[in-house]
């Protein structure tokens, strides 16, 4: 789960990470009552949306003005403007895609003195199954292009769980980030305070980028994302009411109350699979007979008649999608449970597009034979390869 910057910042300065004062503002009335409150002289107004690089975005509507999605104002009227062009408007990042994301509230926060920018995030690193420091004196940056071009400048801490953080960790990040003097205990402080955000809440990412050292010698978190484990959000009902629903695509939302996992993708040949290595192994082998995946779909392994309905109307929910391959190994799902699902739901939604169903496992033939008897259109595979091939043909005869 994602939650915006001003969230983030709310839920780290709690643990004493050091943040600016700001405020959040759904119009542009309440932005400049913001901006009062804060008294500047200088204030910038944020665009919050679920998406990196809003500071280089640019905006679909030429109302919105010139500038990204973050920009320096300098007065309480430009900062009312400014959040006014900025509400409503759809902003386009390169995180977005070309469609871009509306903006649904600003944060307006206060100005800052900066003299260096630097990258500093926490992770669960899956090599090593520890948590990990990343830094970089390249702030404001993609850390993804300075490990490309530049990777001696990344700096990487693993933290053993059975120590925990140690100061020793934070001074290693403090020095190779070239912090010297206060600026080596104030970076220790923060480090440490972000650790215990990251481990307290079940986070899966914490990202401050940048990491911004002012003239005074302070280090604050200039912008800061969090990611968290959607399977310990039972712990942390706080952070779940955090969830702004308007940042996730609506099937993903509807997928989640089912206990379904999907992500839409951008093909045509909508899958569902039981388990996750099987649904990578369909959208594989869909890519290599010359199709397309449209989405990533697994009903799980204990899937009801009712889940594999909704799945099928999610699949189909899609516009994109020309044919749709079913790929069940039945262990604990069983075979005809899938087919009757899979049969209510083409009859419910009248369905117009190629449907093969791959099928194996527990009670396979009588899975076959309801869906034999139910007198659809259903072309049988017998094999994932066969599957795979049989549902690319069709979608191109049919196109």
């Amino acid at each position: 789960m994602n939650i915006h910057e001003y969230q983030a910042k709310q839920l780290l300065s709690q643990y004493g990470v050091a943040t600016l004062k700001g405020g959040v503002a759904y119009t542009a009335a309440e932005a400049e009552a913001v901006a009062k409150e804060l008294g500047g002289p200088i204030w910038v107004v944020k665009s919050q949306i679920h998406a990196g690089g809003r500071g280089k975005g640019t905006f679909k509507e030429s109302s919105a003005g010139s500038g990204g999605g973050v920009r320096v104002v300098k007065s309480v009227e430009d900062t009312k403007d400014t959040a006014n062009q900025m509400l409503g408007a759809t902003l386009v990042t390169h995180q977005t895609g070309p469609e871009g994301k509306e903006v649904k509230r600003v944060y307006i926060e206060d100005g800052c003195d900066i003299d260096r920018e630097l990258y500093l995030s926490l992770l669960i690193d899956r090599a090593t199954s520890r948590v990990t420091i990343i830094a970089s004196q390249e702030g404001g940056m993609d850390i993804e292009e300075v490990a490309a071009k530049t990777p001696e400048k990344i700096v990487t801490v693993d933290i053993d769980p059975a120590t925990g953080m140690k100061g020793f960790h934070a001074r290693e990040v403090a020095f190779g980030l070239g912090l010297k003097g206060d600026q080596i205990k104030s970076c220790v402080k923060f480090v440490m305070a972000m650790y215990r955000a990251f481990v307290d809440l079940d986070a899966s990412l914490v990202e401050i980028n940048p990491m911004v050292v002012t003239k005074a010698g302070d280090v604050v978190a200039l912008d800061a994302k969090m990611n968290f484990d959607d399977n310990a959000l039972f712990r942390h009902k706080d952070i779940e009411e955090m969830r702004d629903q308007a940042e996730y695509d609506p099937a993903e939302l509807e997928a989640e109350r089912h206990d379904l996992n999907y992500i839409k993708l951008d093909g045509s040949i909508g899958c569902m699979v039981n388990g996750a290595g099987l649904a990578m192994a369909t959208m594989d082998i869909i890519k290599l007979y010359g199709g397309e995946p449209a989405n990533f779909l697994d009903v799980g392994g204990g899937a009801t008649k009712e889940r594999v309905t909704t799945a099928f109307k999610l699949i189909l929910s899609d516009s994109n999608v020309d044919g749709i391959l079913v790929n069940i190994f039945g262990g604990i799902m069983r075979c005809d449970v899938i087919a009757e699902g899979v049969v209510a739901a083409a009859r419910e939604v009248s369905l117009s597009v190629p449907l093969v169903v791959r099928l194996e496992g527990t009670n396979v033939d009588l899975g076959k034979q309801i869906m034999a008897q139910s007198g659809l259109p259903i072309i049988s595979a017998d094999d994932l390869a066969d599957a795979a091939e049989k549902v690319v043909k069709a979608v191109k005869e049919a196109a």
